[in-house]
This record gives C-alpha cells, sequence and structure tokens, in this order.
C-alpha cells in the first residue's frame, strides 16, 4: 500500500511543479540555514577527548596583579602559567598521575631541497604530552624523560610536514633544520586534530590546526624560540638580567600546565598540593592576591575559556526561527495544494475510500516533499559550510557534514514537513465528498 500511495504522490507533485518545488525550496532553505550553523556549533561544542576528558585538567594560579578586582571563579584569573611555576610544578613530587608543561612558538623549516623556506608552527613541550593526550603514531616515537634532561636536538613531526618534507615516507632518523639549527626526527604523528584545540585556548586558536612540530621544552628554551600567543605580564622585567633569563623570571604568563588525575580523590590532593605551593610563593613574596587555585577538566576548560561564544548561541537561535517560518510558509502552501485537489479527495471517498485512507495517503505526500526538502537543505548547508571556510580559515575542521547530521538533515526536513502537513492533511481528509461532487 505504501508503494501505492507513493506513486500517487509522486503524480501529485508532477501535477503541480512550481507548488512542490516552493515547498521543497522552502524547506530547503530552513534546513540549509539551520544545519549550517548547527554543524559548526555541534563541532566546536563537542568534547575533543571524550575517552578522558574527565580525567585531564587544565592548571590555573592566581599570581597576578592585587589591584584588580576579586577573583570569583575560574574565569577570573589567568589561562596561563608563568615560566617559573610551571617548572616548579614539572619538577615537583605531586600526586599527579602525568604533568605537561608546554608553550607555543614557530620557526623557519629549511627544507634541504630546492623547496623555499617557509614557516611553521612549533610546540614545545615536555615528553608526556604524547601519552596524557593520545597523540597517535604513524613512525617512529615520543621522546622520554632522559631526552627532556639532556635538552637534545630531536624533534617529533606531524605527517603533513613529513608529507612536505619526505614524500610521506618513513623519517625517522633525518634530520630537520629550523632557524638554521638542525633537530634529528625521532617520530612522526599520525593525523591528530582535536576539535577544539583544547590544550591551548587563546584568542583565535581554539580551533587552529595542530602543530607539526614538536620540540623538547628545555631544547626550545635553549635556542631561544620565544612564544607565539598570548603573553601577559602585570610587574616590570628585571631589565638588569639578559632578555631571555629575564623574561623566564618574570611574572608575565604564556606557557600552558596540565595534569592527569585518574581519579576524584588524587584531584582532590592535587588541588591541596597547588594550595600549598601557592602558600609557599605567598611566604616567598610572590602571589600577592588571596589564594585562588583552580583545576579544570577539559569540557569545564572549554567553558572557561569561553570557546563557544554567545554570538554562536544567538546564531543558532537564529537559524532555528528561519527554519520555523520556512515551515509556517510551508503550511500555507500544503494548504493551498490539498484544498485545490478537493474533487480528487471527493472522488476516492465516494468511491469508498476511507477518511483514514486518505489522511495516510496525503501524509505519504507530506513525507516525500519533505526528504526532497531535506536533501535540497543539505546542498544549501554544504554550500553554507564552504562559505563560512571561505570567510573563517580558522574553521576548516568545523565546516564537515558528517554522515550522522546528513541523516539528521534529512530527519529533521522530513519532521518538519509533516509538522506542517498535519493541519492541511487533517482539513483535506475531513472534506465531505458530496458537496464537493456536486460543484464538479
Amino acid at each position: 500500500m505504501f508503494n501505492y500511495y507513493l506513486r500517487l504522490a509522486l503524480r501529485s507533485m508532477r501535477r503541480t511543479p512550481i507548488l512542490t518545488a516552493l515547498m521543497v525550496l522552502a524547506l530547503g532553505l530552513g534546513i540549509g540555514a539551520f544545519m549550517t550553523t548547527f554543524t559548526v556549533y555541534y563541532l566546536m561544542s563537542g568534547d575533543p577527548i571524550p575517552h578522558k576528558s574527565g580525567v585531564l585538567f587544565a592548571v590555573q594560579l592566581d599570581n597576578w596583579d592585587p589591584n584588580n578586582p576579586p577573583t570569583e571563579s575560574a574565569k577570573d584569573v589567568q589561562p596561563q602559567l608563568t615560566w617559573q611555576d610551571g617548572q616548579n610544578l614539572l619538577n615537583a613530587d605531586t600526586p599527579a598521575l602525568r604533568q605537561v608543561h608546554m608553550y607555543a612558538s614557530g620557526a623557519i623549516v629549511v627544507p634541504e631541497g630546492d623547496e623555499p623556506p617557509f614557516d611553521e608552527t612549533i610546540r614545545a613541550t615536555s615528553h608526556e604530552f604524547f601519552a596524557m593526550f593520545d597523540v597517535p603514531f604513524l613512525y617512529g616515537r615520543p621522546w622520554d624523560q632522559r631526552a627532556d634532561q639532556d635538552r637534545a636536538s630531536i624533534a617529533v613531526i606531524g605527517r603533513e610536514l613529513n608529507d612536505k618534507l619526505f614524500s610521506g615516507e618513513n623519517s625517522v632518523g633525518q634530520r630537520i633544520q629550523l632557524d638554521g639549527n638542525f633537530f634529528e626526527v625521532i617520530g612522526v604523528i599520525d593525523d591528530w586534530q582535536p576539535t577544539p584545540r583544547f590544550y591551548h585556548v587563546d584568542a583565535g586558536g581554539s580551533f587552529a590546526d595542530t602543530e607539526q612540530v614538536f620540540l623538547p621544552l628545555t631544547r626550545a628554551i635553549d635556542e631561544p624560540m620565544g612564544p607565539r600567543g598570548n603573553t601577559n605580564c602585570w610587574a616590570p622585567i628585571n631589565e638588569d638580567l639578559p632578555v631571555m633569563e629575564a623574561f623566564l623570571q618574570s611574572e608575565c604568563v604564556w606557557t600552558q600546565f596540565w595534569a592527569e588525575l585518574e581519579s576524584p580523590e588524587q584531584a582532590a590532593a592535587y588541588k591541596d598540593y597547588l594550595d600549598n605551593y601557592a602558600r609557599d610563593q605567598k611566604a616567598a613574596g610572590r602571589f600577592p592576591r588571596p589564594l585562588n587555585t583552580f583545576l579544570s577538566d577539559v569540557n569545564a576548560w572549554m567553558e572557561v575559556n569561553g570557546v563557544v561564544g554567545n554570538d554562536n548561541r544567538v546564531q543558532l537561535r537564529l537559524s532555528f526561527l528561519f527554519l520555523l517560518v520556512c515551515v509556517l510558509n510551508t503550511v500555507g502552501l500544503l494548504m493551498a495544494k490539498f484544498l485545490g485537489k478537493g474533487g480528487e479527495v471527493a472522488l476516492r471517498r465516494a468511491m469508498g475510500a476511507s477518511r483514514g485512507a486518505v489522511f495516510t495517503q496525503n501524509l505519504v505526500e507530506v513525507g516525500t516533499i519533505g526528504v526532497l526538502g531535506g536533501l535540497t537543505g543539505v546542498g544549501f548547508a554544504w554550500l553554507g559550510l564552504r562559505a563560512v571556510e571561505t570567510l573563517y580559515r580558522g574553521y576548516q575542521h568545523l565546516v564537515n557534514l558528517d554522515p550522522l547530521l546528513l541523516i539528521v538533515a534529512v530527519g529533521l526536513s522530513v519532521i518538519a514537513a509533516i509538522t506542517a502537513g498535519l493541519y492541511p492533511v487533517w482539513r483535506v481528509s475531513r472534506l465531505q465528498p458530496a458537496g464537493l461532487l456536486k460543484t464538479q
């Protein structure tokens, strides 16, 4: 029976092609606008490392200008640490399973052939970065604690850079030149792009590409490779010292620090450790503000840093309202279509069709329009996401319709069409055939 109703629906739609096209277009525009904003919002607010997000914690210490307003939450504290605080925590015997101290940098890569040099982003980090964040390896391995201590001239590179420099071959044992210095490649990371890039969220960096070069933290400092990203200072830097040494001893915040804590008890013990560390620093003349330390797991960290802004939520609500407007327009078009074929309905009723059969037949037609509207909406959503990719270069990872979102788009369109068509279908199924037949 469904196949029969489907054939009737297709015939009915062919008889009124302009009206059908208007309904499909209305639904497609609504679905396309909503799915464009929903896709970006969905990927922006997703859990970038769901299997570990509850055990990875960003560390904050409130070591800032005492003249600033009081601290009420983690949002009021600088998201980064000073070099000396990060190193003190990294080298201490803490309750954490793993700890990572790191910062973002960059250098000029000099290929061995005739290719021109180019700039590349760098992540200077301690050795447990790769195990803590479950970084997959294509070739080789990460470095160990001994390499950190020896300030070794080694590097782990990303797959993209490996393809560019070594044509995708196993480059372990090869060398890369960064700012005139050579580093031995000991590992190549496979495709790895957490979205958002939770381990370093700064202005404009939450959705940036992951770095293509990873160096031991101590070796990067020896170069020295300066930080790229937000660097904030509240106290003057000692001008009597060499520039880099003065910067490392300053109260400027520019490094990121994470701890892996396996249980609530371990997290509580680590929080106590941070409080005691802050008290010791107060006794040494630092940390002039009231005692405030914060641990935020991955999802809380996204909230603290406002990764999903209010403007994104507003855009999502506006696109949903636009979808509702499109659905209301579809209601009017369906009313015009179904009431316009009252004679056909009356003839079917006179030949013995029940109201339920008429209702079902027309509902199948509405569902078919919904499927076509959904497919059209997927096309509009694809165009919308391409526009986002063109306008916002940092959003490349947020402009892909995965299979689940495709199903959601079509399903939402069918639901919207059926919702829009329930009243018109009910109205046409309630028409009295006798009166209609007399007027034909």
